[in-house]
């Protein structure tokens, strides 16, 4: 069986299972603690960032590199289109989204913790201290750092990556309101990434993480509750209900002393 080494929140880490569970692969999650040793991940992949997928004796990291294994290997379903344009557009848009709706949403999801109390202790009421780890264990060390002083997180590039998500959805929106998916009537590698991605600016509705239900449907103030985006987000929550497998249907691994504990996320 397909081994997944992930972080339940993880950005990238939801692309990977997004697009296993749309190819119908089974797979089992390898759930690993954010921290500092990295060691054991680093032995077997060559690298320290989850996600980090294990086919058999065939190790393959980084998300994008994952779907194009997968799409090679198991081509039922296929995620990259045969049309040349399309296959530019769809290669083009996923490397995008990956940079913006990505590294972007995980920078104004920490700004808003770190500036908005109401929505830091929505997301994080006293009695989860855990709750804290599990959302923010995807975002690199120094993010969490930022967020534990106080400082840093508040300034130009919290500023700016709100921005260029106003943008971001702007424009996405209005491509889901005129076609079904986002390069056309069948669904690609960017419609999986960008769904995936997007789980920090709002969480899907579903049994899909390892979160309270409290949490379905939350998001970033400004972008998850901004009305201009709604069709997006169920468009995105469409994309959930047609292809995401909720968490009974998948089996769930902690780490043990055998495998990696402590890494460095993607």
């Amino acid at each position: 069986m397909l081994e997944l080494y992930q972080f339940e929140m993880s950005q990238f880490s939801e692309k990977i299972r997004l697009i296993l569970d749309y190819k119908g692969l089974e797979y089992k999650k390898i759930d690993v603690t954010p921290g500092i040793g990295q060691l054991d991940l680093y032995k077997m992949s060559g690298q320290r960032q989850v996600p980090v997928l294990k086919d058999g004796e065939t190790v393959i990291s980084d998300s994008t590199e994952i779907a194009f294994y997968l799409d090679r290997k198991y081509p039922e379903k296929p995620l990259i289109p045969v049309d040349p344009v399309q296959r530019a557009q769809c290669l083009i848009m996923e490397e995008w989204a990956d940079e913006s709706i990505g590294l972007k949403g995980r920078t104004a999801f920490v700004g808003a913790l770190n500036q908005n109390p109401n929505f830091r202790t929505s997301i994080l009421p006293k009695e989860m201290p855990d709750l804290l780890k599990n959302l923010l264990g995807a975002v690199p060390g120094d993010f969490l750092d930022f967020l534990g002083s106080g400082v840093g997180m508040g300034g130009d590039a919290v500023k700016g990556a709100q921005r260029g998500l106003k943008q971001d959805l702007e424009a996405l929106t209005i491509l889901v309101q005129n076609q079904p998916y986002l390069l056309g009537d069948r669904p690609t590698l960017v419609d999986f990434t960008v769904a995936g991605l997007s789980i920090l600016l709002k969480f899907p509705n579903g049994n899909y993480f390892d979160l309270p239900d409290y949490l379905k449907g939350k998001g970033i103030p400004g972008l998850g509750d901004n009305a201009e985006y709604t069709p997006f987000f169920e468009w995105r929550d469409r994309l959930y209900l047609e292809f995401r497998q909720e968490m009974s249907g998948v089996s769930k691994t902690k780490s043990d002393g055998a495998s990696p504990t402590t890494i460095e996320i993607d």
